[in-house]
Order: C-alpha cells, then structure tokens, then sequence
C-alpha cells in the first residue's frame, strides 16, 4: 500500500488515487495513478493504468494469481476490469461511500453470478489513504 500511496501523491491534478499489480511472485508488473485529467481519458483510473500495463507484462489479459493493492475502493468500471482480468486479490485502503462497488455501494467482486470473485482485503492504511483524498478535497474548494 505504501508503493500505491507514492503514486497517489503523483496524481497533480487528478484524484490521487494510486494503484500497484503484484505478480504471484511478488514482483511488480503494473502501476498507475489517475490520469483523466492529464489524459483527457475517463477511463484512465488508477487501477485500470495499472491491470493494463499488468497485462502487457505478464504477456496476458489473464492475470491469475496476481494482486491489486489500490488506495480507494474501486468504482464499477475498476472492479468490473479487474474480475475480468482474473486478478486474485484485491487490497484497498479508503472506502468510497459514493461511487465504491466493493461493498460500499455495489458489492460486484462478490457478485455470485459472476465466474471469478477475488479475496478482498479491505482498510488497508485507510486513515493515510483517506486522509490523502480529505487533503486534496479540502484544497478543490
């Protein structure tokens, strides 16, 4: 998380949300941060930057066995990506009441109709993630 969280801070104009793959070894294979505003992309979310470079380096848009640590609860399009790309566990830091689909507002990680549901581990360094995103909200106004 703390790997997720140096991202974060490198957000400049965008939420600073930051996001890492791990491999089943350990080894990193993808990281990003938010980038629509740099991007002008609406789907350059963190963890979306970094399942996609994930993906080119493990040479497969499967990434069994591969975790997703991010600094916020993933929307619907992030956690929908990453059930498609087969990613095994999924960390996250601060909950997301508005817009979070891992149990915040949706639950689609753990949709049983769904053929993957990865292990979810929740609250990770939540007070500094959030924190984080208090700081850059405090300063938008």
């Amino acid at each position: 998380m703390r790997r997720a969280l140096a991202l974060a801070r490198l957000s400049g104009a965008d939420i600073p949300v930051g996001a890492v793959v791990y491999g089943p070894d350990g080894a990193e294979l993808g990281a990003g941060r938010n980038e629509r505003e740099l991007t002008g992309d609406p789907t350059a979310h963190a963890e979306i930057v970094a399942i996609r470079q994930a993906a080119a380096a493990a040479g497969s848009w499967r990434l069994d066995g591969c975790t997703l640590v991010v600094t916020l609860e993933p929307c619907t399009m992030c956690a929908g990506a990453l059930v498609l790309a087969r990613v095994s566990t999924l960390v996250f830091g601060a909950w997301e009441p508005k817009t979070g689909a891992v149990g915040s507002l949706w639950d689609v990680v753990r949709d049983r109709r769904l053929n993957h549901r990865p292990e979810v581990y929740s609250g990770v360094l939540e007070a500094e993630c959030a924190g984080l995103l208090r700081d850059f909200f405090r300063f938008q106004q």
